[in-house]
């Protein structure tokens, strides 16, 4: 797959910080080995763990953007192929009831008082700003509850100021990655 080689991704210029060329060249051929369906690839890649990849930065590197616009549609294809797979396995009902079960869970916790959503870091530690992540948090609901719409995109590129003493940052990924693992399986 094509869309997945970095042929088209753009360099920064010299001076500026991009994904180190090497990092990102030897994961995209991994993970179209992995589509694919090679054994050679090592493992099974799943959509989790490309939304969890990381590169080294270097000047002149891969523009970040391109490679993150990237990342996203394979984490999408990778997706759509484990939800395929999982409802085949164990049917549309079975697959539709753990994500709604997910869902669930992720407003259990939506559920709790502003400012105490999430554990808290130490007044001496930055964490994720209790506002910001509350006012997002209540879209995260209006989007479950209501049915207002949000993207995916919206989920993974959500942003919150740091704050002393705001939540625990590990807390609140966690919470957004079951997010977008719920907007993934109902697609």
């Amino acid at each position: 797959m094509t869309q997945w080689g970095s042929e088209h991704l753009p360099l920064t210029r010299k001076s500026k910080l991009g994904y180190d060329t090497e990092q990102v060249d030897e994961f995209l051929q991994s993970a179209r080995r992995a589509y694919d369906g090679e054994r050679s690839a090592g493992g099974t890649l799943m959509a989790a763990d490309i939304r969890h990849t990381a590169f080294a930065m270097q000047k002149g590197g891969y523009s970040t953007s391109h490679v993150d616009a990237a990342l996203e549609r394979l984490e999408d294809a990778f997706s759509a192929r484990e939800r395929e797979a999982a409802r085949a396995q164990k049917g549309d009902g079975v697959w539709f009831e753990e994500a709604r079960t997910t869902a669930q869970v992720i407003l259990n916790r939506l559920a709790r008082p502003l400012g105490h959503r999430f554990d808290r870091v130490s007044i001496f530690t930055y964490g994720y700003n209790r506002a910001d992540v509350d006012r997002f948090a209540a879209r995260l609901v209006r989007y479950f509850q209501d049915a207002k719409p949000m993207s995916v995109d919206e989920v993974r590129t959500a942003t919150f100021r740091p704050q002393r003493g705001g939540y625990k940052e590990i807390q609140v990924d966690l919470l957004l990655d079951s997010v977008t693992d719920v907007m993934l399986a109902v697609r």
